[in-house]
């Protein structure tokens, strides 16, 4: 976007190098998940400060990917280092085409099981109060990683699959707002999230986020659905109706934002990226 030259853009990524953090240390502690918000905010920011630094005359290494002590060198184990993957299919294929969009405030995990559930909400008219038992399956990192029943703040709640799913029981998904604070104050949203059950995905589990969710009601009526993708991917991805009702939703949703949108959606015709 800046429009860099080769030689800017190597600095660009050398620098970068030096700027890349993130760990998952706040999902074994109390307190501490807000950090979670600012990984992929500190990345990008680190992205914008390499490329204008590099603009500027900034150098970094040129070796930073493939070079000693480099990005491969430092965390990929020398039988899995294959530095052709690079460049393979350079100018070919684009990484970007396969962005996912994020369509509830949730850890990307959460996504499918709690699309199951609103579906089979919708499909057989039923609601939170009238559920007995979920039951969650899906990949091991869901209970290595996310099987939070106890979330301490929103920001750890927001990590937890059990709360998401439990949440998305009493409130709207869609609506980032659904994920304030008051939902860990809900009593039927702390019990639910307690009482769900998660279990490894024995067959059917194609990848990480692959589940299968099995609601039981207390009439006795049993419906399961499982999920391999969900809304927001490259395979599914979110119609332009629904991207500009999560953007309004996300910003101030007066003119003005409605005006950003519509650049945002001719972004790529764009002329090139104007330094403010």
């Amino acid at each position: 976007m800046f429009g860099l030259d080769a030689h800017q853009l190597a600095n660009a990524l050398g620098i970068a190098g030096s700027l890349s953090s993130g760990l998952l240390a706040f999902t074994r502690s109390e307190h501490g998940a807000m950090i979670k918000r600012l990984h992929l905010g500190r990345a990008s920011e680190s992205g914008i400060l390499a490329a204008r630094l590099a603009l500027d005359g900034y150098t970094g290494p040129e070796t930073v990917l493939e070079g000693k002590f480099g990005f491969l060198d430092a965390y990929c184990i020398d039988a899995d280092c294959d530095p052709g993957l690079l460049t393979a299919e350079l100018g070919k294929t684009w990484e970007t085409s396969l962005i996912c969009m994020k369509r509830y405030a949730c850890h990307i995990n959460a996504h499918t099981p709690v699309q199951a559930l609103r579906e089979l909400m919708t499909e057989h008219a039923f609601q939170g109060a009238d559920v007995a038992h979920v039951l969650v399956e899906g990949s091991e990192r869901l209970l290595s990683h996310h099987n939070i029943t106890e979330p301490g703040d929103i920001m750890k709640a927001q990590y937890s699959v059990p709360f998401c799913v439990a949440l998305a029981l009493f409130r709207d998904p869609d609506d980032p707002r659904s994920f304030d604070a008051s939902a860990l104050d809900d009593p039927a949203i702390r019990a639910a999230c307690r009482d769900l059950e998660l279990r490894v995905l024995k067959e059917g589990c194609h990848s990480v986020r692959s589940s299968r969710v099995t609601v039981r009601l207390k009439d006795g009526r049993e419906f399961a659905r499982g999920r391999d993708t969900y809304k927001g991917t490259p395979r599914d991805p979110l119609s332009r109706a629904e991207l500009r009702r999560k953007f309004m939703l996300l910003t101030a949703g007066d003119a003005a934002a409605a005006q950003l949108f519509e650049r945002l959606e001719r972004i790529d015709a764009a002329p090139r990226f104007a330094l403010a």
